[in-house]
């Protein structure tokens, strides 16, 4: 990498699961769009087809009219080759398949447990991360031996263990996860103002917060435009919306959409809390009592969210292949269009050409105090050249403090029990989940059968205590 004036040149970027089709396409539409960074990407998946794919993909937002920059891509067939003196390395991968996905999120519905999304916590959420940890444990290592200095930016779930096992297996690493939940209760606060106050704001940045907490289940302490506090704002939007949940800006089919909400569970957590619950209803239900949100699909339905089955996801990725296809044979064409990501700004505030505030998932230095030293939590980080510094969040808030702790707690368990590969010490944190409602004999049976499921990616693990 070397600077040329104001641009950063010959960046190298290593994406670990550069198949994707998804993630991946989104990051290329956003570099193309800088002006300011270019270089190459190198693009790393255990499935190497995908990764030629993208690399001729990527390679055609080059040709794109509105191209501010030019990356090259590259598909690489070892993590050696992809990693190897990386400035930085993005990682966004799918542990296993969607068939062991399947089985994290439906088999527990025998037992009456539901799962909206089923890849952060609950029992779905857990399984997930005995087969996600491995991996990340081994790309630590890659990047301690391949390019020790590189920041490493994640997107995979679940985030907060995703990012406790990078720390843990490479204390000296430089790594962050990202998620874009709170951009969209920003979208809400900036809903709420024009709604309550006549004010209306252009760029959901403008909104100041505060978020404390763990990924998922992240709430906002403060909330601020300009000079007028959003917690009275916010009172007076969920005062009138509690009831029906807000709708105005859903089309009349909102309910078949499996990612669409009514925003009812945030504002029923504000009501009985006093703080903003800053993520999606999908994923903020999965970390309170199973009955509350999640008892069957008619109670989620009417707390205005659906569950979203796995058997959907398996037919979006035939079209995202169909996609992929249609963009390599010319039928369809690569367009640069912002996702509203901050992944690419993050690089640029690290390279020192910008200055940047947003939220992160980071070990926890006192960021939050009334949390345990080295467990994940999100707040806000300062991003300047070559630094990502956590801002200083302030305690968990007493009202929510024991539903947050309990979680966080659990955290620490899943992770403790993955680094020794114990399978009992994984189910105690599994059977105090909030979503496991069912009996303890009910839930060893269901524990069991999950991770028997998804053996064939826990070759690490000894698993004779349930076999």
């Amino acid at each position: 990498m070397n600077y040329n004036g104001n641009k950063a040149e010959n960046i190298k970027i290593a994406y670990v699961g550069g198949g994707s089709r998804g993630w991946a396409w989104g990051l290329m539409s956003d570099l193309a769009s800088c002006d300011d960074i270019s270089g190459d990407v190198y693009l790393y998946d255990i499935d190497y087809e995908a990764a030629q794919h993208n690399e001729i993909i990527g390679n055609m937002f080059k040709d794109c009219e509105n191209a501010k920059s030019v990356w090259n891509y590259h598909a690489a067939k070892t993590a050696k080759e992809a990693m190897t003196d990386a400035d930085f390395v993005i990682i966004s991968i799918l542990p296993g398949t969607f068939d062991e996905m399947e089985s994290d999120v439906h088999a527990p519905e025998k037992y009456g447990i539901y799962q909206s999304v089923g890849d952060t916590s609950g029992p779905g959420g857990i399984v997930r991360a005995m087969r996600t940890i491995p991996m990340y444990e081994e790309i630590a290592l890659y990047v301690k031996e391949y390019c020790p200095n590189a920041w490493v930016i994640s997107y995979t779930n679940p985030m907060t263990l995703c990012i406790k096992a990078l720390y843990r297996t490479f204390p000296e690493i430089k790594a962050f996860g990202c998620c874009h939940e709170v951009f969209g209760t920003q979208k809400v606060l900036v809903t709420a103002l024009e709604e309550v106050c006549g004010v209306k704001v252009e760029d959901r940045a403008e909104i100041k917060v505060n978020p404390v907490a763990v990924n998922h289940f992240t709430w906002l302490t403060k909330a601020q435009y300009k000079n007028i506090d959003l917690f009275p704002v916010y009172r007076e939007f969920a005062k009138k919306h509690t009831e029906t949940g807000y709708t105005e800006n859903l089309d009349e089919n909102w309910m078949n959409n499996f990612f669409a909400c009514s925003q009812k569970v945030k504002l029923d957590l504000f009501n009985r809390y006093g703080y903003i619950a800053a993520a999606g209803d999908r994923h903020l239900a999965e970390f309170c009592e199973g009955k509350w949100y999640l008892k069957d699909p008619e109670t989620a339905r009417s707390w205005g969210f659906g569950l979203t089955p796995v058997s959907w996801r398996k037919e979006d990725l035939k079209e995202r292949r169909a996609k992929s296809a249609a963009y390599r044979n010319g039928e369809k064409k690569v367009e640069i269009n912002g996702t509203g990501e901050e992944g690419v700004n993050q690089i640029r505030a690290i390279l020192g050409l910008c200055d940047l505030v947003t939220n992160v998932n980071m070990p926890n230095k006192g960021q939050i105090p009334n949390l345990p030293f080295g467990a994940v939590v999100e707040t806000n980080a300062v991003f300047r050249s070559d630094s990502v510094v956590p801002v200083m969040a302030g305690e968990i808030p007493a009202s929510i403090y024991p539903l947050v702790a309990r979680i966080c707690g659990e955290q620490e368990m899943v992770d403790e029990g993955i680094a020794e590969r114990n399978v009992d010490k994984i189910f105690q944190a599994f059977v105090n989940d909030p979503l496991v409602t069912c009996s303890y004999d009910e839930a060893k049976e269901l524990y069991k059968e999950m991770v028997l499921n998804t053996k064939k990616y826990l070759g690490s693990y000894d698993l004779s205590p349930l076999e």
